[in-house]
Order: structure tokens, then C-alpha cells, then sequence
């Protein structure tokens, strides 16, 4: 999304340029006429980790007085190893909390975008943009810390040996100077990924979605103009616990007639309202998630609601989950540009568990 106010254009700007100006290095060389595979970006993350964090207690105070604390992490590769998921618990000293972290490769800027979900308000935060060179991963965004714009980093070191670092940097002019805020270091304990210890507290609403699925889907050609034309294809789906069930993440391959696609579909439980929050981040167009739907479960049915823009017009947009056992369910996505009076129903997807 492209920032709309001068200021935050302003920011926008800084935060593309601090980004360029850290990742000037060469790159690999590719091939006659053919992109670079970044496929194999964050093979190396793959598994379950510890991890030692160690955080400044006052940020942007020329404070150097630092924590430590422990952690664990485990991170999923998705839409063909051009996405990530990474669910991280983390046991600070004024308590334990979870969060995660999601990553899309957009092929037209070349670069990674990374978004950070804090599992204490499942809001997805500004991301941070960036690509590997010489082996460290730089990424740079704009933010805001205490009310003030900031600049923001993310750097990966030592990313193929056995204890690969992060750090996180803040800047407050214009990425002149940097602070580093927080780092921790990573001890690989599996090479594959399984899900963090879940909370007796969680939800389970989506506790029927966990594992492998064969989906059939049902797709209007064209929205919200009268047409009765319908494409027919499969796909999969492999979703997961995150957030110690507060939270889940699916991988979706979906074999739509014009072309093969994929998505990650990420939910996350807003305690505070009693609702889940769910996000949509699309291969074909993987530098912007969709805007979030928000609703709940009541008897054996999810319903959902939201916003999205239809051939250049915003209408809402309605999800629910229904017809749900152990092995099936079904899914549906309507669409209405009358505030809700009438809502016409544009895609159905079957799902039957394949593991």
C-alpha cells in the first residue's frame, strides 16, 4: 500500500532508500534469461530452534542496559518456498508471550517483505523490505516507536552455520545513525518444523482444520455482474497451529484454470473481542496482504466479514465455514455492493482430509 499523507510518503520514501543504499551489494548472477531461484532464501531457518534474546530495556535513550531471556521458534517454508511462517514463543521477564512472522518474496521489487503479528493483539505491524546479499539478509521499513517516526531494520547473520543471529536497529534520523535494540542467536533443536506448545487456554474453533486436505473449488468468473459462468479446479491445503492455537496458518495450492497459485491463509484470535482476524497473502500479488476479515463461530458455523475492492469499487465481502466434521467442511465467499441487502455467493470450496 502506497502511504497517502506527505508524512508518511516522506517516510515511505526514506525507508525505500535506506533499504537500497544497505543492499547495494552485488548480486548472485543468473542465468541467460532466466530469474534467480529464491526458492531456497530461508531453507536455512527451516526446523525448530531455541533461541537466546537479548534486548535493549529503553530503546532510543542511549541506554545500554540489556535483558536476556529465552525463546523457541520454529518456522514453516510456504507457497513453494517463496513464503514463510515462523511462530515464536518468547519468555520475557515480565512474562511469556507469542507472535509470528510472515514473509513474501514479490518477484517485480525483487525483494522480501516481512510482517511481525504480536500475538497479544493480532495486528499485523508495517513491514519491513529487503533481499539477501553476501550472505546477510537486510530488510528496512518505516515505523513509528512512541509516537515518533522511525526507520527500522532487520538484519540476519550467520545464516548456514550452526547458530544463525538477528538483530534489530532503529533509527530516528533518517538512518544516519542506527541503534541496535535487540538480538538473539539461534541453536537448531529439529531440522523439521512442528508446532510450538499449545495453551490449554486456546480457542478451538479452528481446531477442525488442523492437518492435510484435498479441496475441490467453485469460482464465479466474474463478480457482482450478473454472471452464472463457473470455473471448476482443485487444490490442497496444509494448515497448522500457531500462536499456541490462538493462532493458524494454511499453505494453499490452488490449480485454477488460467494457472496454478498459491496462498497462505494466516488467523489469528482477537482476545479483547472475542473475534478471529483473517488474512489473505496471495502469490500473485505478494507485496500486500489482503485486507483482513473478522467474525466468529456460533452453532458449528464461522461468519466473517470485511472490505475489498471489485474492478475499482470497495464492497463487502463475507466468509463462513460450515458443514464441518472430522473429515470435511465447507467453505464459501460471497460478495455484496448493497451494504450487506443482498449478497451474492462467488466462490465454494469442499474440503476432504487427506491427513
Amino acid at each position: 500500500m502506497i502511504p497517502t499523507t506527505c508524512a508518511a510518503r516522506r517516510r515511505f520514501l526514506l525507508a525505500m532508500s535506506a533499504a537500497a543504499a544497505s543492499l547495494s551489494l552485488p548480486r548472485p548472477l543468473r542465468a541467460a534469461g532466466l530469474p534467480a531461484d529464491h526458492t531456497g532464501d530461508w531453507t536455512w531457518l527451516l526446523g525448530n530452534w531455541d533461541v537466546a534474546h537479548r534486548r535493549l530495556k529503553q530503546r532510543l535513550a542511549g541506554s545500554d542496559d540489556w535483558e536476556t531471556f529465552g525463546g523457541k521458534s520454529a518456522l514453516w517454508l510456504t507457497m513453494g518456498g517463496l513464503g514463510t511462517i515462523d511462530d515464536n514463543l518468547l519468555e520475557l521477564p515480565a512474562g511469556v508471550y507469542r507472535g509470528l512472522t510472515v514473509r513474501t518474496y514479490d518477484a517485480a521489487s525483487d525483494t522480501w517483505a516481512i510482517w511481525w503479528l504480536d500475538g497479544r493483539g493480532a495486528r499485523l505491524d508495517a513491514p519491513v523490505r529487503g533481499r539477501f546479499a553476501d550472505g546477510v539478509g537486510t530488510f528496512v521499513g518505516a515505523d513509528t516507536f512512541e509516537g515518533r517516526p522511525i526507520l527500522m531494520r532487520f538484519r540476519w547473520l550467520d545464516l548456514h552455520s550452526a547458530r544463525p543471529n538477528w538483530e534489530q536497529a532503529f533509527s530516528a534520523d533518517d538512518g544516519k545513525t542506527w541503534e541496535v535494540n535487540w538480538t538473539n542467536a539461534f541453536t537448531r533443536t529439529a531440522t523439521a518444523p512442528t508446532p510450538l506448545p499449545l495453551l490449554d487456554s486456546r480457542p478451538r474453533d479452528f481446531d477442525f482444520l488442523v492437518g492435510r486436505w484435498q479441496v475441490t473449488h467453485r469460482r464465479l468468473r466474474k463478480r457482482l455482474a450478473g454472471c452464472t459462468d463457473w470455473d471448476h479446479f482443485d487444490g490442497t491445503l496444509v494448515n497448522w497451529p500457531v500462536l499456541g492455537g490462538r493462532g493458524n496458518a494454511g499453505d494453499n495450492l490452488m490449480r485454477a484454470p488460467a494457472g496454478a497459485f498459491r496462498g497462505i491463509g494466516l488467523r489469528a484470535f482477537d482476545e479483547q473481542r472475542g473475534e478471529w482476524l483473517s488474512w489473505w497473502f496471495d502469490s500473485r500479488s505478494p507485496a500486500t496482504p489482503g485486507t483482513p476479515v473478522r467474525g466468529r463461530f456460533a452453532d458449528g458455523v464461522g461468519t466473517f466479514h470485511g472490505e475489498e475492492t471489485v474492478d475499482g469499487r470497495t464492497v463487502r465481502t463475507r466468509v463462513r465455514w460450515s458443514a464441518i466434521t472430522a473429515d470435511s467442511a465447507r467453505w464459501e465467499q460471497a460478495s455484496s455492493d448493497d451494504d450487506g441487502r443482498s449478497w451474492e455467493t462467488n466462490w465454494i470450496s469442499e474440503f476432504k482430509r487427506s491427513g
